[in-house]
């Protein structure tokens, strides 16, 4: 069965971003974020504050530096378990910047920020199509 082609690598991030980026507090613990990321049908979150993006947490991040650790979901905060400072883009940066920065950081995803503010965050589904 075809399916389209990737994206076009010259396009801009904000064609193919996935927008509102969803995102916790530093303070939420990690009951709370895995329930977003359940009911959103995510895989990751934003770890933010006043729009500061401060970390993403990702599904894997609760399971190998929590739960495998035996850390109490209920006591332990998203802040504490995320992957900090995470890289960014900007919006109007191409689709092929953002793959390149994904590959040298090893990362599936990245926020889109500009001026500051999260717009969205772009991952490797959004850049490669439909399976």
């Amino acid at each position: 069965m075809p399916h389209d082609p990737p994206h076009d690598p010259t396009r801009p991030v904000r064609e193919v971003m996935t927008r509102p980026a969803i995102w916790v507090r530093p303070d939420a613990s990690l009951v709370e974020a895995a329930q977003l990321m359940r009911a959103q049908d995510i895989g990751d979150v934003l770890v933010a504050s006043d729009g500061e993006v401060l970390g993403v947490l990702t599904d894997r991040d609760i399971t190998l530096r929590a739960v495998a650790e035996g850390v109490d979901p209920l006591a332990v905060t998203c802040h504490a378990v995320c992957t900090p400072d995470p890289v960014t883009i900007g919006p109007d940066e191409e689709v092929a910047e953002a793959v390149a920065l994904m590959r040298r950081h090893a990362v599936g995803r990245l926020p889109v920020v500009e001026a500051g503010r999260t717009l969205g965050v772009i991952s490797r589904g959004d850049v490669t199509g439909p399976p």
